[in-house]
């Protein structure tokens, strides 16, 4: 079987954990924790970069951050994973949920404005398929209303915006390590990118379980106390370790991912010209970094026909996300803002392709051939 995500290895990752391992310092905030987060400041340009276990981690640390509360609203798409509402669900907040645009499958812009009441506290733009939402947009309409931007930027590691790193236009931005996504840290992981220097302090606290520990050990204070609430938010060295391995090698993998991505694109682009599908649309204005690639067919039946051709074949493709309102969970803690006109609609005739840094080129030949002869 041809799988649909394999974690990416670039081999110097075991050489790198042994190494933590000897250093007596496996916990959170060793010597790999600070290479990585200094790397990603310098290449990302964020003020402070803080490694977490999960991008589900960072997403409820930015909660804590903002000090969501109960009757809280918070603005998102419903074509989401399931922890970019639960983060601001567990603090209390009422998610509103608004429509997608059908070419990025992005949060559309021009509906945010609409669904912002006095209750409003924060936009969670996600970067879909490392895609960047309109954030100039975004960020304006955050101005114009004093609301917060928390950047859902799991998928969007090396892609930018303009030229900006996607998580260091918001206030906050949220990466995922996931063995899924282009970079991991061993199987989890995540980062939270505080871009507001204001917020640094208190992040830092609401981390290391709601302590100054953090300042403790930079010999800013000469003990460490409890100052907040917050929760253990930090990787394990062991794992930044991994992730250390894969950051030295991003530029590597970001372009083998783009090859492939190119590679896909080419093969189907006249399936495309006759109206068979569509294909990913990226605006002229984003750097996107090839984390996924996906087609759109004709409706959930012709999706479903075309999976199941595929699985035949031993090829592993899948659906993403069932929107978040049309789930029982998300009719109880969240609402869907105007018309629903392309959310439902284009999630059920997205497909999503295996794509991987290790992919060989055979395979993914294999790959397109068979997509091929499905069409035929």
């Amino acid at each position: 079987m041809i799988p649909f995500n394999a974690p990416p290895v670039v081999g110097t990752e075991l050489e790198y954990m042994k190494a933590a391992m000897g250093s007596g310092k496996l916990c959170g905030d060793g010597g790999f924790t600070r290479r990585c987060q200094q790397w990603m400041e310098q290449h990302f340009g964020s003020h402070k970069v803080l490694l977490t276990p999960s991008c589900t981690a960072s997403l409820e640390m930015a909660a804590l951050l903002l000090d969501i509360k109960p009757g809280d609203e918070v603005i998102m798409p419903s074509f989401t994973f399931v922890s970019t509402a639960n983060a601001f669900v567990l603090r209390g907040a009422k998610v509103v949920f608004v429509d997608v645009r059908p070419d990025t499958m992005n949060i559309d812009e021009t509906k945010i404005e609409a669904a912002i009441t006095e209750n409003t506290r924060a936009i969670v733009p996600v970067h879909y398929a490392g895609v960047a939402c309109e954030m100039d947009t975004i960020m304006a309409l955050a101005k114009k209303h004093k609301l917060y931007v928390v950047e859902d930027a799991a998928q969007g590691v090396m892609s930018t915006y303009k030229g900006k790193a996607l998580g260091t236009i918001g206030h906050i931005g949220c990466f995922s390590f996931h063995e899924t996504k282009n970079y991991t840290a061993g199987g989890e992981g995540g980062a939270t990118l505080i871009n507001d220097p204001a917020l640094i302090e208190r992040a830092e606290i609401i981390r290391e379980k709601g302590t100054n520990r953090s300042q403790f050990f930079r010999g800013q204070v000469d003990k460490y106390t409890w100052r907040d609430i917050g929760s253990s938010y930090l990787m394990a060295d062991l794992q930044a370790a991994y992730l250390w391995g894969q950051l030295e090698a991003a530029e590597l993998i970001n372009q083998r991912r783009l090859q492939l991505w190119h590679n896909y694109y080419n093969a189907f682009k006249a399936l495309a010209t006759q109206g068979r599908i569509e294909l990913p649309a990226i605006p002229s204005n984003c750097q996107q970094n090839a984390h996924m690639f996906y087609i759109k067919l004709n409706d959930v039946e012709d999706r479903t026909r075309f999976i199941s051709y595929l699985k035949e074949a031993e090829i592993m493709a899948v659906f993403h996300y069932i929107p978040l309102h049309a789930c029982p969970a998300g009719e109880k803690y969240g609402e869907f803002h105007g018309e629903d006109r392309y959310t439902t609609k284009e999630s059920d005739r997205l497909v999503r392709l295996p794509l991987f840094f290790n992919m060989t080129d055979i395979t993914q030949r294999t790959v397109i051939n068979t997509i091929l002869s499905y069409f035929a």
